[in-house]
């Protein structure tokens, strides 16, 4: 699966991947406005998965989604959808993120699952089926939200991350393991040093190429890391711990990250990396710089973001 993003990465020349975390205050008032009117007919007050409100929010994101995903597609190779910002609307928010996982898909986009799963043993297998592998019904294998791949919690261990590497053998996906998170106190735990004076990133690191190992789709592992570009220093650690790992860059933009800050993630070839903007795309059109774009225009200002960003890494790219 990693080379399929490769690939894409090459066809669009972009290795961006736009997160798709559409917190309600980013959806313009007037698709709310309109998905309020409509929710009336579809929804049962007395049912808790179609209450009116958790229908309209839901429907909202769509249409949201949908508009930034019609802008998007044709210049970038991935999108990356957060589920909590659809699990917070209850069933329907669950409906609307398979909704766009599928919307994704018929639009040839690679699709990164941020589903930040782990846990013991079987139960992590069964978030693998769910996420990235199939579920057995009686003779059938079902894909459930069939992504491409998932974001992986590590903490428990081998225990929970080796299941989601079967599923990867076994059903041609990848999965990206939190390694050092791009937020503010992510080193209360990542940062502090093992007994052997190691920082408990960089051991995370090694196991991640221990998993990865098992995994080799080409150059790279199906095995992939998240590392923050809000720490360029440990991501040029990691990038030279893990060098056959591809990673998976949050940060960028809204957290503060620079195109400058996340040239050493990448390998010399300008490979071996992609970078997440959430925010700083979708709701682009709430800053000054895509202002004039308007509500109305949101899609298209994520489009300009996107293409501005395209150009800030290739730039910072070029000058390794």
């Amino acid at each position: 699966m990693i080379q399929k993003l490769i690939d894409a990465i090459g066809k669009t020349n972009a290795p961006v991947v736009v997160g798709l975390d559409p917190n309600l205050s980013f959806v313009p008032r007037f698709l709310q406005e309109k998905a309020r009117e409509e929710a009336g007919s579809i929804s049962d007050p007395s049912d808790p998965a179609r209450d009116p409100n958790l229908v309209a929010a839901a429907e909202a994101v769509w249409e949201f989604n949908k508009g930034i995903v019609d802008a998007i597609y044709d210049i970038v190779p991935a999108v990356k959808p957060q589920i909590a910002m659809y699990e917070q609307f209850g069933l329907p928010g669950l409906a609307v993120y398979d909704r766009t996982v599928r919307y994704c898909r018929e639009k040839g986009l690679i699709i990164i699952g941020d589903v930040k799963r782990g846990d013991i043993g079987s139960t992590s297998a069964s978030y693998a089926k769910a996420h990235i592998g199939r579920i057995e019904v009686g003779q059938n294998r079902i894909p459930v939200f069939d992504v491409d791949f998932a974001t992986v919690n590590p903490y428990l261990g081998s225990d929970g991350v080796e299941p989601f590497v079967d599923v990867c053998n076994s059903c041609d996906k990848g999965i990206f393991v939190l390694v050092k998170t791009s937020n503010p106190s992510s080193g209360e735990f990542q940062d502090v040093l093992t007994r052997d004076g190691v920082p408990m990133y960089e051991l995370v690191g090694q196991k991640v190429r221990e998993w990865g190992a098992k995994s080799m789709d080409g150059r790279y592992s199906n095995v992939g890391a998240v590392v923050g570009a809000t720490y360029p220093e440990q991501g040029e650690r990691l990038r030279k711990l893990m060098p056959e790992t591809f990673i998976l860059a949050p940060g960028y933009g809204a957290q503060g990250a620079s195109a400058e800050d996340l040239s050493a993630f990448f390998d010399e070839d300008g490979s071996g990396a992609i970078v997440n903007s959430s925010r700083g795309i979708i709701a682009a059109y709430t800053k000054d710089a895509y202002r004039d774009f308007g509500p109305e225009g949101f899609a298209q200002a994520a489009r300009a973001a996107a293409l501005d960003m395209i150009e800030d890494l290739r730039q910072a790219i070029a000058k390794r």
